[in-house]
């Protein structure tokens, strides 16, 4: 089983309304995806972000990895859960979550939604319709509402 986090509160908020929805698994896995890191970034105002100095790339995957521990250590706090595997891959988040489930292979795939719509969506994008429409495992999405 795959339970997916990007350590937002709506991430765990699924997670936690979905876990009693679903038979205890062989094996489980928390994943959750961080962004591969280019040479050069461009950001929305156009300038130009790289590494400074010959080792900052490696400064900055680093740094990725000890955010995404974080992420996973305070998503498995939050859920109290125990005898789980922690998963951190690298890729866009929808490619990488099927992939790393069919890998495996995944009884199921765990995911939360934060009921974004319309222009929002459009903008914005979703994590989980790419993994809807690819997954070779079945699929839990669990919206979480606003409050």
């Amino acid at each position: 089983m795959l339970l997916c986090t990007d350590g937002s509160d709506v991430a765990i908020e699924a997670l936690r309304a979905s876990l009693p929805l679903l038979a205890p698994a062989d094996r489980t896995l928390v994943v959750t995806v961080e962004s591969p890191v280019a040479a050069r970034t461009e950001t929305g105002n156009g300038f130009w972000l790289g590494p400074s100095s010959p080792g900052s790339s490696a400064q900055i995957e680093t740094n990725g990895d000890v955010l995404a521990k974080q992420v996973l250590d305070e998503t498995v706090d939050a859920l109290g859960l125990v005898d789980v595997e922690l998963v951190a891959v690298v890729g866009e988040p929808g490619e990488a979550i099927c992939e790393l489930a069919a890998s495996l292979p995944a009884s199921v795939i765990v995911i939360g939604t934060s009921g974004r719509g319309g222009l929002r969506r459009a903008v914005m994008g979703s994590t989980s319709d790419p993994v809807i429409r690819h997954a070779v495992c079945p699929v839990l999405v669990q919206g979480v509402g606003r409050r």
